[in-house]
């Protein structure tokens, strides 16, 4: 038993043994996290004919009795609604946990889950840094737990069928991919000391990270944690999980990239308030672009959080999507011998020859639940479409982009010297390209590159197999973190 005994540091985890759920048993959830995503599952879980949702776990008691409204509304019964979600994984109730929380929260609460003997859906990234994602990924294996991660596209079957097309020639040899997040994120407000709103309990929303209780730095409490890194990984680690998972996928690479570079900066947000002086709550990019080179394939990932105008480089490939704003991008572009793929919105994609003629275009979303759902019945990690590892490689190229930033951060640079910097790299991409599109945004947004130039961050080299950076120690540190006693993530041998 967990049993709750005393102090938080001394609730320590016994491994259970599961029971085996048959075709026809109801199986009984635990949502943890009810904030927008947390809503989205509930949604989606009552679909599901052979699921109940019997508890909701959040430090906010008003986010987590509304979601209990909203299921009791439906005219279900009203879930048990906790605070810690230690309450729900001892549970007999609760067969199944999915993981809705802030980032810091993904990989423990998932650790904690399949200790307890659940199978566990985790939103992406599936962790907050590199090392988690190895211990969640042992976790699955060592209690044999289904773990599916939340990049939902790889139930899609639009995104399906367009993999299978690349794969089989569609396009030609395949070798990049270019991921982009090309969405506007205004400033989170002026860096301050704002209290923490009464009604959450810091302690639990806090969990891993470092508790810094009575004040908060932002002036939004829930969301604008991805903007921080102690909680979030800006949009490379927010939306960025599922376009480099659909790049990987298509590359065919499964593994670590053999190094990574970085740059760019948070820019833009003097200029929209008119004052050289002002200082943004957010400590992430808004602005990044990152380099992975797989060897003989090569992964571009584009951020850009400022407001954002057509690129002509990329426009006649999206033409007028659906739904999709001037300038907006949220996608994958595959760059073939014979032409070019694109995922242009999660349940579409187009293949176009060299001439951007249309070859083939795909549709079609997927259940994503729907699928863990059944691996949860058959017992067979194999029929998840996301499970730990693929969820581990896609979220680390998140974390391997920001360490290089991040290390890089002080290190400003003018254009000549970033064009140097990239001209001396493998010409795996258009890099003076790529480069001059970026501070093509930068100076539309009335960015001053002389007065706030970009960070370029260093080239550093990746051992696939040890998950470390061979040449550089301060890089090694990045991919873990301190962690807060009795909320201490294991390592993958200590799970």
């Amino acid at each position: 038993m967990w049993g709750l005994r005393g102090s938080l540091a001394e609730t320590v985890p016994e491994p259970r043994q599961p029971r085996a759920p048959g075709p026809n048993d109801l199986l009984g959830v635990a949502i943890v996290g009810a904030g927008g995503r947390g809503v989205q599952h509930i949604s989606a879980l009552l679909a599901q004919s052979n699921a109940e949702i019997r508890y909701i776990v959040d430090p906010d008691a008003g986010h987590g009795n509304a979601a209990c409204d909203i299921i009791e509304k439906q005219n279900r019964r009203r879930p048990r609604f906790v605070a810690d979600m230690r309450e729900a994984f001892d549970s007999a109730d609760a067969d199944v946990i999915t993981v809705a929380t802030p980032n810091h929260w993904h990989a423990l609460c998932g650790i904690w889950a399949m200790q307890a003997g659940k199978d566990v859906y985790i939103e992406k990234p599936v962790c907050q840094n590199i090392a988690e994602g190895r211990s969640v990924l042992a976790a699955a294996r060592k209690y044999h737990r289904m773990c599916q991660v939340g990049t939902q596209s790889r139930s899609h079957v639009a995104v399906r069928e367009a993999m299978a097309f690349l794969h089989a020639g569609g396009i030609g040899e395949v070798t990049l991919a270019r991921g982009l997040c090309w969405k506007r994120r205004p400033s989170i407000g002026p860096k301050g000391d704002y209290p923490i709103p009464s009604d959450i309990d810091f302690t639990l929303w806090s969990g891993p990270a470092p508790d810094t209780d009575p004040r908060i730095t932002r002036k939004e409490f829930h969301y604008d944690w991805h903007w921080q890194r102690h909680y979030g990984n800006g949009d490379l680690g927010n939306v960025g999980p599922h376009q480099t998972d659909i790049a990987r996928w298509g590359l065919g690479v499964n593994s670590h990239p053999r190094s990574v570079l970085s740059y760019g900066g948070r820019l833009g947000y003097q200029a929209e308030r008119n004052d050289p002086n002002y200082i943004d709550a957010g400590d992430t990019a808004n602005t990044e672009v990152s380099l992975f080179d797989y060897g003989n394939k090569y992964l571009v990932f584009e951020t850009r959080g400022l407001e954002i105008s057509e690129d002509e480089a990329l426009s006649r490939l999206w033409g007028d999507a659906p739904g999709t704003k001037r300038g907006k991008k949220i996608g994958v572009v595959f760059y073939g011998s014979e032409g070019y793929l694109v995922q242009r919105s999660p349940a579409h994609c187009i293949a176009y020859d060299k001439d951007y003629a249309v070859i083939r275009e795909f549709h079609g979303e997927g259940d994503h639940f729907r699928n863990f759902l059944d691996a949860c019945v058959s017992r067979n990690s194999s029929d998840l479409h996301a499970d730990a590892w693929e969820g581990h490689l896609s979220a680390s190229l998140s974390h391997l982009g920001n360490i290089s930033y991040y290390l890089g951060e002080n290190h400003r640079v003018s254009p000549d010297e970033a064009r140097r910097v990239l001209e001396s790299l493998p010409p795996l991409d258009d890099h003076p390209g790529t480069l001059a599109r970026t501070l093509q945004h930068l100076v539309a947004n009335k960015v001053d590159l002389n007065t706030y130039p970009i960070s370029m961050g260093p080239l550093l080299k990746f051992d696939a197999e040890q998950e470390v950076f061979p040449d550089s120690a301060d890089a090694t540190a990045l991919t873990s973190r301190e962690y807060r006693r009795g909320f201490e993530c294991p390592d993958a041998n200590g799970v």
